[in-house]
């Protein structure tokens, strides 16, 4: 009888009995990713500088905001929804207290806006923007009911529709220019369609919002739920925060021109974070089903896993480092041609950011959420008083991507010490990974001096593939010839 190894039974199992929830919510992160890629390169081609930096600034300003304002209650709202019986009870207590954090955030961003910059295309653009906090705090409790329910698809068509139409809003400037002031308020229009269409088909739980109105809900209850949850609010708002600082900061010592090449760089890179950070959302439920048991010894899985991970970072590394003085000008134009050396800089976080994630994950998983928190939190100090100090000094944009990087390196080492002291792995595996990271790195800077860069991409990769589906196939040969011959 041939011995199937156990992480593949249970991975088999798991992909056998994968949600439809979650299906629904990678596919509607892929297509929104598309869509508003495209949006973003077209109102970046077609407003000037000035006032394309300006609706960046008052979105981060706003996004910033958002990942406090929804104060990281989804997973509690899940546990909770599925075992309570007055489900539409905790529905109403869940809306309301979104709906009041929302119009709290909102001040805030006001005030903010105001007390940052001087500028009142930048303030106006915020008071107009930052609606958004109460309607997306609306909508994200429609999106966890739905999680709960399993009705994740409604989510997907609506934000879907709602990402196709602000992509053909933007085409609109392909035919007449529209104030930047105006396109905000079309938004803002489109977003509250949107918020009924939530309302009203988004779920099969009747939601009416003027019953928030007869819902009690006090201070007490309130901070009972923040505090139970206090590491997964903290661990959720610097993931957040961390890439908008940047633009924060950019403004701040620098002009609004760096604020748009900084913000076409990290545009770059979020699209390349959406595999691992999708593979993420897969991978981390099987790291709590593996690790269950704290004694276990086997951790092949998550070894076979890393590598994956790393090869993704590696991957996307080299594609920009070789294709960026292409794919750049020739979606943005000309005149940002000069990101294309920001765009690389910023990349080289890519190199750690997926392993990062996938080993914030499994401390988790291992119910050691207060050692990633403490990490997050490092992890953005130093990212700050990096930032700060060279930019001070230095009047350079390329030391906000170096922050990035140094303080993603500082975090992910921190988290290589806690998982040898784990025995996840040894010392000899942190290693091996960061010489084939620096070596690949090395290689492709300097065998492009010679090289031409488009071929050396394809060339590369193809040779590895080859070569790994050599080796594949020989272990295979190897361990079928191991078997015995049976008449």
């Amino acid at each position: 009888m041939l011995n199937i190894p156990w992480w593949l039974s249970l991975r088999k199992k798991y992909i056998d009995n994968l949600s439809v929830n979650i299906i629904w919510g990678l596919i509607s992160n892929l297509l929104q990713n598309v869509l508003f890629s495209a949006f973003f390169i077209v109102i970046a081609r077609k407003y000037n500088s000035q006032d394309f930096a300006s609706y960046i600034l008052s979105n981060t300003l706003y996004g910033m905001l958002l990942a406090f304002s929804s104060l990281g209650l989804g997973q509690w709202f899940i546990r909770t929804y599925m075992t309570i019986e007055d489900q539409l009870n905790l529905v109403y207590t869940f809306l309301k207290m979104q709906v009041l954090v929302g119009f709290i955030f909102y001040g805030f961003n006001i005030v903010l806006a105001y007390f940052l910059y001087k500028d009142p295309l930048i303030r106006n653009l915020s008071f107009i923007i930052g609606i958004n906090i109460v309607f997306d705090n609306i909508i994200y409790v429609v999106k966890y009911v739905n999680i709960a329910r399993y009705e994740q698809k409604k989510t997907f068509l609506i934000l879907t529709i709602e990402a196709f139409i602000k992509c053909m809003i933007a085409c609109l400037l392909f035919i007449s220019p529209i104030p930047i002031l105006y396109l905000s308020f079309i938004l803002i229009v489109l977003r509250l369609l949107s918020l009924h269409l939530f309302l009203q088909y988004g779920t099969n739980v009747p939601i009416k919002i003027l019953r928030i109105f007869d819902t009690p809900v006090s201070l007490k209850v309130i901070r009972a739920i923040i505090e139970e949850n206090f590491f997964f609010i903290i661990i959720g708002s610097i993931s957040v925060i961390y890439w908008k600082l940047g633009n924060l900061f950019i403004s701040k010592f620098l002009t609004l021109k760096e604020v748009a090449i900084y913000e076409i760089s990290f545009k770059f890179f979020s699209i390349a974070e959406v595999l691992p950070t999708i593979a993420s959302t897969t991978v981390f439920p099987l790291l709590v089903t593996l690790y269950a048991d704290k004694n276990r010894k086997d951790h092949s899985y998550f070894h076979r896993s890393f590598w994956y991970y790393a090869g993704f970072g590696l991957f996307a590394y080299t594609f920009i480092y070789c294709y960026s003085d292409f794919i750049l000008p020739f979606l943005f134009t000309d005149k940002y041609t000069i990101a294309v050396k920001y765009c690389n800089q910023m990349f080289l976080t890519i190199l750690i950011f997926p392993t990062a994630l996938l080993q914030a994950n499994l401390l988790i998983a291992l119910q050691l959420e207060k050692i990633d928190m403490w990490l997050n939190v490092t992890s953005l100090l130093f990212n700050v008083l990096f930032s700060v100090i060279a930019l001070y000094f230095f009047k350079d944009l390329s030391y906000v991507n170096y922050a990035v990087f140094f303080s993603f390196l500082l975090f992910h080492a921190a988290q290589d010490y806690f998982l040898i002291k784990k025995n996840i792995y040894d010392f000899k595996h942190c290693l091996k990974f960061y010489a084939v990271s620096v070596a690949t790195v090395l290689f492709f800077h300097l065998t492009s001096l010679f090289v031409n860069k488009y071929v050396l991409f394809v060339f590369f990769w193809a040779l590895l593939l080859g070569l790994l589906i050599y080796l594949s196939l020989f272990k295979r040969r190897r361990v079928l010839s191991a078997l015995p011959v049976t008449s």
